[in-house]
């Protein structure tokens, strides 16, 4: 069994420079891991939700089933919310924007997009502002 979520624990290895890497869910069953990854962003005070996923970023439309869907660099909270988009849940990405913690979203089976990712390199999309 996996040990629970300890935030000042977790906000003591980033100050001492180590690396904290967060997965699973809350243990709430109508919360996703969108959600949980939101929600311990807040409790940690990070900087950044790192959203990997099976495509290049946040699209217009579903790039899997539509092929004209547009890639985003850049997208607001609101414009994800306003248009429905399906990258991560919608309580997610509320959440995030309430408490103003950008998201990038990336293709994680791309080599070294996650190494790109966490070391701020703009791969994906990034998601912040309103």
């Amino acid at each position: 069994m996996m040990p629970a979520f300890e935030p000042t624990a977790c906000i003591a290895d980033l100050e001492a420079g180590r690396i904290a890497v967060l997965a699973g869910g809350t243990g709430n069953p109508l919360l996703t891991t969108d959600t949980a990854a939101a929600l311990r962003a807040v409790e940690v005070g990070a900087d950044l939700v790192l959203k990997a996923t099976r495509v290049d970023g946040v699209y217009s439309a579903d790039p899997e089933t539509d092929s004209n869907a547009e890639l985003f660099d850049r997208i607001s909270y609101r414009e994800v919310l306003e248009r429905g988009l399906a990258v991560m849940d919608l309580t997610a990405v509320s959440f995030c924007m309430e408490h103003d913690v950008p998201v990038r979203v990336f293709n994680y089976a791309v080599p070294g997009n996650i190494r790109r990712a966490a070391a701020g390199e703009p791969v994906g999309t990034l998601i912040e502002g309103t």
